[in-house]
């Protein structure tokens, strides 16, 4: 195990001659400085795991460096030494977020057992830190987050396709991820420094787009007034994304096609050939072959396009990932809307797993931030989610506690009363008080906070 490495800081020689014999026979390394100003100095090119600082300084007192430390280098762990008549003073540190205070006279034996609680801390702190780490890295990949099996073979093929600039073809259900997947395998091609370039083929008119795709040259139609770049063009050196790629009409799926098999193409009222150095992926909520025998999507082109294929599964698939994305969510949206919910009921998480998700996990992400936002406490209830049964249902259910419902009805009354304490207290029939007390009790949540 790595030393641990303490630093004294006390004005008195004694003190910190005392307390460094005691580290260092305890197998510690230490050093010792006399005021705060050179604990300060000190900090600036060494490393500490601990700190045990007097209060009372001449100088800069031992506050003074707590803050600074917390500051500046909050992985170090302080402990307070104080005489029995500051104790104040060392509990006014330990709300400063100090770890402890030491009393004097010391006794050995106590010095040892905080430094070892300490040490004993700060080790299983890293061994959080390493195991939350791996967690991330088996259930995240890029921006996708995902434990299941469905989840977990799509990460394994996209980084053993990081190497190949085949084509792939990305399907399933709206809102299941297609467009995250692409962007993941971009970052992990080749061609990852390169720009990724997304095309939304269901969302650009139909007359247009085989500008918005080639570009065009100024005077190819009456509304081309200067040269434009098109997407392909914009692509070059990266990643080309179809979005929605059964949209595509069958014009442009010809001249698609030939943009793949030659690997040239022209702008709109241009003549000269412009080299197409991008690498393509298309993603499809539609069935292609149904599209094919229906004569709306060309054969020649799906088999192009489809040289790596997979399909992303839907939540209904993969419900084990939900509360690891509804968690994901939460902390997304609390940060973005700067609101004090902490935490999913386990009530409102049954909800979310039985809940059926046609819209996948987009919907998933709009019904967390609805919660976020509609929620009065500091913990999303079923009553938060746009999802599942009605209001009136719910309220209904056995397993809904009196608690639950007061807790509504409280915060109702209060939204009502626009936070007024003493008119929804006199509503409710109860005095400030017990409201006070009850909104603390719920952690009701004013729109003000």
């Amino acid at each position: 195990m790595e030393q641990a490495r303490i630093l004294v800081v006390d004005d008195e020689l004694v003190i910190r001659e005392s307390l460094g014999g005691w580290l260092k026979r305890d197998g510690y390394h230490v050093d010792t400085v006399s005021s705060g100003e050179k604990t300060l100095e000190l900090l600036k090119y060494n490393s500490f795991d601990v700190i045990l600082l007097d209060i009372q300084m001449d100088g800069m007192s031992g506050m003074d460096v707590l803050a600074h430390v917390k500051e500046e280098y909050p992985d170090i762990d302080v402990i307070m030494i104080t005489a029995f008549g500051s104790i104040p003073s060392a509990v006014a540190a330990m709300k400063s977020h100090a770890f402890d205070y030491l009393l004097k006279p010391f006794d050995p034996d106590e010095l040892g057992v905080l430094i070892k609680k300490i040490m004993d801390h700060r080790a299983r702190k890293k061994e959080n830190i390493f195991l939350k780490e791996e967690y991330e890295q088996q259930t995240r990949f890029e921006s996708m987050i995902g434990q299941s099996r469905p989840m977990q073979e799509i990460f394994g093929l996209i980084n053993d396709i990081k190497d190949s600039d085949a084509t792939v073809l990305i399907t399933g259900e709206t809102g299941s991820g297609k467009g995250l997947a692409a962007k993941a395998i971009h970052s992990n091609s080749r061609s990852k420094d390169g720009p990724f370039v997304c095309v939304n083929c269901g969302a650009i008119p139909k007359h247009i787009m085989e500008s918005e795709l080639f570009g065009h040259r100024k005077g190819a139609f009456t509304d081309a007034k200067e040269n434009r770049k098109g997407r392909l063009e914009l692509a070059n050196g990266g990643t080309l994304f179809l979005d929605e790629i059964g949209e595509i009409s069958m014009r442009m799926q010809i001249d698609l096609l030939q943009v793949l098999e030659d690997k040239i193409f022209y702008k709109v009222g241009g003549t000269q050939p412009i080299i197409a150095d991008f690498r393509v992926i298309a993603a499809t909520n539609a069935d292609l072959t149904q599209a094919i025998q229906n004569r709306t999507f060309r054969e020649d082109l799906f088999y192009r396009l489809n040289v790596i294929a997979f399909a992303m599964p839907n939540l209904r698939e993969r419900r084990e990932d939900i509360p690891l994305l509804a968690q994901h969510f939460l902390v997304q949206f609390t940060q973005e809307v700067n609101r004090g919910v902490e935490r999913i009921s386990r009530e409102a998480m049954d909800e979310l797993m039985l809940y059926e998700w046609p819209g996948n996990v987009r919907e998933l992400s709009n019904a967390i931030e609805r919660a976020v936002v509609v929620c009065k406490t500091r913990t999303i209830t079923p009553f938060d989610l746009p999802i599942g049964s009605s209001l009136e249902d719910k309220l209904s259910q056995r397993y809904y506690s009196l608690n639950d419902m007061e807790r509504q009805h409280i915060h109702k009354i209060l939204d009502q009363c626009g936070w007024n304490i003493s008119k929804s207290a006199t509503i409710l029939g109860i005095d400030r008080s017990t409201l006070y007390s009850k909104i603390k009790r719920y952690e009701l949540i004013s729109p003000r906070v």
